[in-house]
C-alpha cells in the first residue's frame, strides 16, 4: 500500500495532468520552496518561495506558454522524500514543437504537505522546442 507521502505526490501529478492548479497548490505548504532546473525556462526566478510565487512564477507561466503532461514512470521514497522519475511530454504554445524530456523531481514533505520541490530535466529538449 502506498504511503501517505506517495499518495500526496500521486494526487499532485494527477491534478497537474488535468490542470487543476488549486488542487496542486492545496498540497503545498504555505512556505514551499520550488527550485527549477538550471537552464530551464523557469530558472530565471528560481528558487520560488511561497504559494504566491509558485502560483505566479511557475504555474501561471506554464499554463500560458506550454501544453504539458507529466508521465510518471516511478516513485521512490526515502523518509520524508519522494523522487519521481518520468518524462515531460508537450509543446510550447508559440512553436508547437513537441518534446519528450526526461525528468526527475525530488519532493520533500512534512506534516502531509510539500515543503520543497527540486526539478532536474533535459533542458536541451526544452530549448530545442522553444527555438523560433
Amino acid at each position: 500500500m502506498p504511503s501517505a507521502h506517495e499518495q500526496t505526490i500521486r494526487r499532485v501529478y494527477e491534478a497537474f495532468n488535468r490542470w487543476d492548479v488549486p488542487a496542486i497548490l492545496g498540497a503545498f505548504a504555505s512556505d514551499i520552496e520550488w527550485v527549477a532546473a538550471d537552464h530551464s525556462p523557469l530558472a530565471d526566478h528560481s528558487p520560488y518561495r511561497g504559494l504566491e510565487a509558485v502560483r505566479d512564477g511557475v504555474f501561471a507561466r506554464i499554463g500560458t506558454h506550454f501544453e504539458l503532461i507529466i508521465r510518471v514512470d516511478d516513485l521512490l521514497e526515502s523518509g520524508d522524500r519522494i523522487v519521481m522519475l518520468g518524462y515531460y511530454e508537450g509543446a510550447p504554445k508559440a512553436t508547437g514543437r513537441r518534446f519528450h524530456a526526461q525528468v526527475a523531481h525530488v519532493w520533500t514533505l512534512a506534516q502531509g504537505k510539500v515543503r520543497r520541490f527540486q526539478q532536474y530535466t533535459d533542458t536541451f529538449q526544452l530549448a530545442e522546442a522553444l527555438k523560433p
